[in-house]
């Protein structure tokens, strides 16, 4: 039996209706068309999705900013592939697309955080020869909505 082919695609602002068919667990939340529009009309934002029979099964998001004092750089936001899919390869090919937009975009560096005991992340970024930063960061949140930053 063959299995279906999986298409990856840089999307952009006339892709919209891409994100009209995608599997549940793909993104942390179902996908809401005006996002998903703002989002694809930046030009430093990326989108990479895996596209397999008409539906999204996996996707990884950057952006790619600009600094006063350094060169342009891309942050890979996050990675999703649905579980159907998972441990296929699909995350290695959606990253490598990314960052192959982010150097077609004259970023210099890519950088990604994820949690330490977040085994499968590390992995993938492992394996498309991420470099595990020896300064680990400590993070910090700011609740922005509503009570004005306290917790």
């Amino acid at each position: 039996m063959t299995l279906p082919t999986i298409e990856i695609r840089i999307l952009s602002a006339t892709d919209l209706a891409v994100l009209n068919h995608v599997d549940a667990d793909v993104f942390d939340s179902p996908v809401r068309p005006d996002l998903a529009a703002r989002f694809l009309s930046d030009p430093g934002n990326v989108l990479a999705v895996a596209i397999q029979d008409g539906m999204v099964v996996g996707m990884a998001s950057a952006i790619a900013y600009v600094h006063p004092d350094k060169p342009l750089h891309l942050f890979v936001n996050e990675v999703g592939v649905s579980e159907r899919c998972q441990r296929s390869g699909l995350g290695k090919r959606l990253m490598r697309a990314v960052l192959e937009q982010g150097r077609r975009m004259g970023c210099t560096e890519a950088w990604v955080a994820t949690e330490e005991n977040n085994l499968a992340a590390r992995a993938l970024y492992t394996s498309t020869k991420g470099a595990e930063d020896l300064d680990h960061a400590v993070v910090y949140t700011w609740n922005l909505a509503g009570d004005g930053g306290d917790r």
